[in-house]
């Protein structure tokens, strides 16, 4: 009992330092931002109103918890609280031998149900996910691309955009198709956006892409894809989903 107390007292102490970075505006903004209203994406998240860069301090802070504490944080129902939590995770994985990046993947992907709004997956799984599967199968990226859950998807997604700035462009380009005609809009950006990260690479294997799928793509995932594109090329692509 004394064990856990001290572990809790710990999350409980990163809490409270998040807490002295509070901004009342940002506590009141934020909620609407993320969609958090009854049937929305983020329903039911709950803000404390604190910025990211002020959250990246308290998590460099303490990049040391150890994992019970790091959980508690997960299951806060403070959104900042679980950011705060990823973000230790992201710290020690830059520096972490390789059985340390594998207890930090395993452990990440045990979590992913609390990995639960478009900003915790963007500003963890390239870092974890994406950076530990650089040399590795990539299996794990296709069953989360087959959850039901949203955010397993978006991390599948994501994830590619540590591999895509190694000019690895395969899995992306398959996992789109996969996930082409996805209803949602915060995945049709993902993939939109990731497809965009494709092209400023390699301008040819996007525009191959666009070629097969364009004119069954999502409009908001075309017009992600295509956002560097000059306007004719836009106007090209945007025709021809018309």
């Amino acid at each position: 009992m004394l064990i856990y107390s001290i572990m809790t007292s710990k999350a409980q102490l990163i809490q409270c330092e998040l807490e002295t970075y509070i901004d009342p505006v940002k506590r009141e903004y934020l909620p609407k931002f993320f969609k958090t209203g009854k049937g929305q994406y983020g329903e039911g998240d709950r803000f404390l109103g604190i910025v990211v860069p002020h959250t990246r301090i308290v998590a460099k802070r303490y990049k040391d918890a150890d994992y019970h504490t790091i959980d508690e944080l997960l299951q806060s129902s403070w959104h900042e609280c679980r950011l705060c939590a990823l973000l230790i995770l992201v710290e020690r994985f830059k520096k972490a031998n390789p059985e340390e990046r594998k207890r930090i993947y395993e452990f990440y992907l045990s979590n992913t149900h609390r990995v639960n709004n478009w900003d915790l997956v963007d500003l963890s799984a390239p870092t974890i996910v994406g950076l530990y599967l650089q040399d590795k199968p990539r299996t794990d990226l296709v069953r989360l691309a087959n959850s039901s859950l949203l955010w397993d998807q978006r991390i599948a997604i994501v994830a590619n955009w540590t591999l895509i700035r190694k000019d690895d462009y395969m899995d992306v380009l398959a996992l789109s198709e996969l996930l082409l005609h996805h209803p949602h809009d915060l995945m049709q950006k993902a993939i939109g956006w990731m497809l965009r990260e494709v092209g400023k690479r390699n301008k040819d294997i996007l525009v191959q892409f666009l070629d097969r799928h364009s004119t069954v793509m999502p409009r908001t995932m075309l017009r992600y894809s295509i956002e560097k594109f000059p306007e004719d090329e836009r106007q090209y692509y945007l025709k021809r989903k018309s």
